[in-house]
């Protein structure tokens, strides 16, 4: 297919409700996408220097200390929570008891952590559409790692399935978490490998 006719295709779809279906069946065109309550959703130009060696430093103490009791994924990586709503968080883990969610499409359910990244693009579709919908599809833990403003606040489900903030972790203080035992690192680390 050309590049006009993969464009013509890709409008077709946004002009309705789209599905994981026709998400998976849209032809290459260099771009990357998400499904949010049915639309689809162009994502921002790829991810900054900085975003991307945070993305780095995280992953690398995911997997020195998780790997052993959790899959860890990122992205592009597609996180299958309906049928409309397909999303690509920046990191992901999901207990290994739970690995019958991981399947070849991508991760077929709600993971453990979902962990976003902030882009200058990406602020308010982090903080409240995709909070929003992870909320509604049960992650029970979501990050938002501020690279900004060196920050990482740390949501939980509630009692009324509804996200609380229950820390925001700055500087020198220690990330851990009640749900991922694994988890335990000072923030500030992450931030020492990033080229200012």
């Amino acid at each position: 297919m050309d590049k006009k006719n993969k464009n013509k295709h890709t409008e077709q779809i946004k002009e309705q409700q789209v599905t994981y279906e026709m998400y998976a069946e849209m032809p290459e065109d260099g771009q990357r996408y998400e499904i949010i309550d049915g639309v689809l959703e162009l994502m921002t130009p790829g991810p900054s220097r900085t975003h991307q060696e945070v993305n780095r430093e995280l992953e690398f103490v995911f997997m020195q200390s998780c790997r052993s009791e959790f899959l860890i994924f990122f992205a592009p990586f597609d996180v299958i929570l309906s049928e409309t709503n397909v999303v690509q968080p920046d990191l992901l883990m999901i207990h290994r008891s739970r690995k019958h969610i991981v399947t070849e499409r991508g991760v077929e359910g709600a993971p453990d952590l979902v962990v976003e990244i902030l882009s200058p693009g990406s602020r308010r579709r982090d903080r409240i559409i995709k909070s929003g919908v992870y909320e509604e599809h049960g992650v029970p833990e979501y990050w938002v790692v501020d690279a900004q403003a060196r920050t990482l606040e740390q949501y939980r489900l509630a009692g009324d399935s509804r996200y609380a903030l229950i820390n925001l972790f700055e500087d020198e203080d220690r990330v851990t978490s009640d749900k991922l035992s694994c988890v335990s690192f000072v923030l500030g680390d992450i931030f020492k490998e990033i080229h200012g």
